[in-house]
């Protein structure tokens, strides 16, 4: 068939396939039970709350405005009173944002517990527009994390030129700087815009002690008495996010007194090393070319091998034999102490019962940790904090699977926010929890020992508690959202959905649902169901693509839930982009029970 002949075939087929979407023959079947007549009242309205959605404590006043939102919204469809709903209202409020399958955005964990017992929203090189390696430096990334709700800001501080003045920037590499007063200040402004809950700005000090103290000035002028200080260096354990409302908290190693003659320790990247950390299958990453721009390339001139240390004064401004001490009012602003790992693995997890801590790993070193010291790392992180970071080989900004941090008790899986793809879904996912205030809380099998003191373990395989089943009944707003030419030239997509779990490996996996060719509102009417051994740390993963013979399939939206929140009943699931943003219009409708 001709271009020509196959577009007009498909203006004639896309007449009937862009139409307004019809009820599926499952909500027609429970309009009929409960409705009179042809119209659903408040009390049947109540009833279909109560026996279909799970909703207990439903009340009449509530499903009122639910009815006079519906109507006001379809004012166009033959109504016959605001008080109750005809078929096409109750199908339209069904696929509505108003019918989120997520518990009403609030807070509701208990926020009094010490902070190491919740999941942290934390970011990586906070200040990167782009990749780690000649991207610019900017403020605004860093606005957009806090907006998401992130609470931990990294900030890489650097001497400018003139050693004058703090610069933030990627050392060792092209990226422009920003100065650290701009990012102070926005930091101030927006720190509590999507959450009233603490803010941990994680600083790798790469100063001298003169510029500390420019620091620690910049620092106290800026935040006031926002900023969060301790008389005590130390804490048997941390407050708690209750206390610390609208506080913002720096952490990073304490300066120590060192000899200006010391010379830099200076290791090799992980690019240099040819880093080979395992992958968990599914989840690999390639490095793009922008390894190439690093080749060649001076790091050593930058990389300690220590980061939240301080560098070493210029030997042509010193003597060579001064002692350099460390500014006490830099000191002073340290809330959080980190601390250096020393000795092996198991040295690393050690427990000071009198001093809370915090320290910081590669992704791959807790990779390799846990195989064989898993339980070393839940008890520690049961009192003191753990950061995760990228491998320095992500330089085109990726990242890595946060599963294998928050099995084991991991608050701070830091992230690259300016990236995107399903780790950082997940991670979205994760924290669309507890009202999206950037603090979740940890769930208990990871705080306290079981029946017989035992460390849980996520590699074991264990009785099923719950089985979720999932109805995915259609998808509708992508001829509204995606122009008529994104999927295909010349005819209307062909979308199928993948659903799964990510949580531990006996509960992980994906499947999906038929491809329906040629239509913009796909009904699939198909049912899944996963057995969850540990619902505690699982999340629900959908995906919709669009099926393409010849090369790679389209993507079509994406969502991550957290189990902990996720409702019963039928649901209108509101799809995002690749980066996390919410489409205006793309959302499943799909019925979710515990059987």
């Amino acid at each position: 068939m001709s271009k020509e002949s196959y577009g007009v075939c498909w203006c004639f087929r896309r007449k009937f396939k862009l139409g307004t979407a019809e009820p599926p023959q499952e909500i027609k079947e429970l309009f009929e039970v409960y409705s009179e007549n042809g119209i659903m009242s408040t009390d049947n309205l109540v009833k279909f709350m109560t026996e279909v959605q799970g909703e207990d404590e439903i009340t009449g006043e509530h499903v009122e405005s639910i009815m006079e939102e519906a109507n006001h919204k379809h004012r166009h469809l033959h109504l016959h009173h605001r008080k109750t709903m005809t078929l096409e209202t109750f199908f339209r409020y069904l696929i509505s944002d108003t019918n989120s399958p997520l518990l009403p955005p609030r807070v509701h964990h208990d926020m009094t517990a010490p902070v190491s017992h919740y999941y942290i929203y934390t970011g990586h090189n906070s200040y990167l527009t782009g990749n780690q390696l000649s991207s610019n430096c900017s403020d605004a990334p860093i606005i957009d994390a806090l907006h998401r709700g992130v609470r931990v800001i990294e900030l890489d501080m650097w001497p400018n030129s003139t050693k004058d003045n703090v610069h933030i920037l990627h050392g060792g590499t092209l990226t422009t700087p920003v100065e650290l007063l701009k990012c102070l200040k926005s930091i101030k402004e927006h720190a509590f815009v999507a959450s009233e809950y603490p803010v941990v700005l994680t600083l790798e000090d790469h100063l001298t002690p003169k510029l500390q103290a420019v620091v620690a000035k910049m620092v106290t002028e800026t935040f006031g008495d926002l900023l969060f200080t301790s008389k005590s260096e130390s804490f048997p354990e941390f407050p708690s996010p209750e206390s610390l409302k609208k506080k913002i908290i720096i952490s990073t190693k304490p300066p120590k007194e060192y000899l200006a003659s010391d010379s830099v320790k200076v290791a090799q990247s992980d690019i240099q090393k040819g880093d080979n950390s395992f992958e968990e299958k599914g989840w690999g990453t390639e490095v793009s070319d922008m390894k190439s721009e690093f080749e060649g390339f001076d790091r050593q001139k930058y990389e300690v091998e220590d980061a939240e240390s301080p560098l070493e004064d210029d030997p042509k401004d010193r003597n060579a034999n001064t002692k350099q001490n460390a500014d006490p009012e830099y000191k002073h602003l340290i809330a959080i102490r980190a601390r250096k790992r020393k000795g092996g693995i198991k040295d690393w997890f050690h427990d000071d019962p009198s001093s809370a801590t915090r320290i910081s790993l590669r992704e791959h070193n807790l990779e390799h940790a846990v195989i064989n010291h898993g339980a070393d790392v839940i008890r520690f992180t049961r009192r003191n904090l753990l950061r995760i970071f990228p491998k320095g080989s992500r330089v085109d900004s990726s990242n890595y699977n946060p599963l294998i941090g928050w099995m084991h008790g991991t608050q701070m899986v830091a992230f690259n926010m300016q990236g995107h793809g399903r780790p950082l879904w997940l991670m979205q996912g994760l924290f669309r929890a507890n009202g999206g205030c950037g603090y979740v809380k940890k769930p208990e099998i990871l705080l306290k020992d079981g029946p017989d003191n035992e460390v849980f373990d996520p590699k074991k395989k264990l009785q099923v508690k719950q089985t979720l089943k999932v109805k995915i009944f259609m998808g509708e707003g992508w001829h509204l959202d995606f122009k008529r030419t994104h999927f295909d030239l010349y005819s209307p997509p062909d979308f199928y959905v993948k659903i799964g779990i990510a949580g531990v490996p006996a509960d992980s996996v994906m499947k999906k649902t038929k491809i329906i060719e040629d239509n913009w509102i796909p009904t699939w009417n198909e049912e899944f169901e996963f057995p969850l051994t540990v619902p505690e740390l699982a999340l629900l993963r959908i995906e919709v693509h669009e099926y393409d013979m010849s090369e790679k399939d389209d993507f079509g939206g994406q969502t991550c839930l957290p189990m902990s929140e996720l409702k019963t009943g039928i649901r209108a699931v509101a799809l995002h982009d690749e980066k996390g943003d919410k489409y205006k219009s793309v959302k499943l409708l799909a019925r979710f029970e515990y059987v």
